[in-house]
C-alpha cells in the first residue's frame, strides 16, 4: 500500500493551480470536469501518479467559501532553499505566514505559506 492523494477544495481552481504550479513548482497532471456533479477534479504533484503521491484539488462549481477545520493541520514540501522558495512564494504574490528558521525545540528549518484558498504548506529545508 501506499499513499495515492490528498484532497483540497479550491475555492478559486485556476488561483490553486498557479499557486501549486508556479509557487511551489508543481506541475498539472490531469483534470477533468464532471458536469453533472457540478465539480472539477484537478491532479497536481512533482511526478507522475504511478509513483509520487500527489495533491487532488476538487473545485465545486459555484462554491467560494470554505472553513479549514481546526482538525486540518498542514501539508509539508521539501525544498533545497528554503529561502529562495520563500521568497518565490512572495514575489508571485502569495503569503508567507512564518519566514524560515530552526522548528521550535529542534533544528531542522521550517517556513510556512498559504495558498489562495487559505491551506497551510509547511516547507522544510532538506539540507
Amino acid at each position: 500500500m501506499r499513499l495515492l492523494h490528498t484532497m483540497l477544495r479550491a475555492s478559486d481552481l485556476e488561483a490553486s493551480k498557479r499557486f501549486y504550479c508556479e509557487a511551489l513548482g508543481m506541475k498539472l497532471l490531469r483534470e477533468k470536469e464532471y458536469p453533472e456533479g457540478k465539480f472539477t477534479l484537478a491532479f497536481l504533484g512533482y511526478g507522475d501518479e504511478s509513483d509520487h503521491t500527489v495533491i487532488e484539488l476538487t473545485y465545486n462549481w459555484g462554491k467560494t467559501d470554505y472553513t479549514i477545520g481546526d482538525a486540518f493541520g498542514h501539508l509539508a514540501v521539501g525544498t533545497d532553499d528554503i529561502r529562495a522558495a520563500c521568497d518565490r512564494v512572495r514575489a508571485l504574490g502569495y503569503k508567507v505566514t512564518r519566514e524560515p528558521g530552526p522548528m521550535k525545540h529542534g533544528t531542522t528549518v521550517i517556513a510556512f505559506v498559504e495558498d489562495p484558498t487559505g491551506y497551510k504548506i509547511e516547507l522544510i529545508e532538506r539540507a
